[in-house]
């Protein structure tokens, strides 16, 4: 877990909902590179979004409670999963992008 030292964080996250066919994919991808997030975001076969995100602790933690709270304007969140929640010391990714 992080230790709220204001480094980059790498963390995983799934959201369950109405988030299929509502332009979240998109939505999630203009808000992290708004915050210069780097990483990816996916639909999958069981109907939520899965993605990884990294970038500065506080971006981060900004975009989780988009995430959690926000969406897209038509996306109905149920949930947000978070897991595996990492201090990096660099960024694994060039952007963030969309994967089909």
């Amino acid at each position: 877990m992080a230790t709220g030292s204001g480094g980059l964080l790498s963390v995983d996250f799934e959201v369950i909902g109405k988030v299929q066919g509502v332009f979240f994919r998109k939505y999630t991808q203009q808000n992290a590179a708004k915050r210069g997030l780097v990483g990816w975001v996916q639909n999958t076969e069981r109907g939520s979004v899965v993605g990884k995100m990294q970038g500065p602790e506080k971006d981060v933690k900004d975009m989780k409670r988009w995430l959690k709270k926000t969406g897209s304007p038509k996306s109905r969140i149920e949930r947000c999963i978070f897991k595996d929640e990492q201090e990096i010391t660099q960024r694994g990714f060039k952007s963030f992008e969309i994967i089909k």
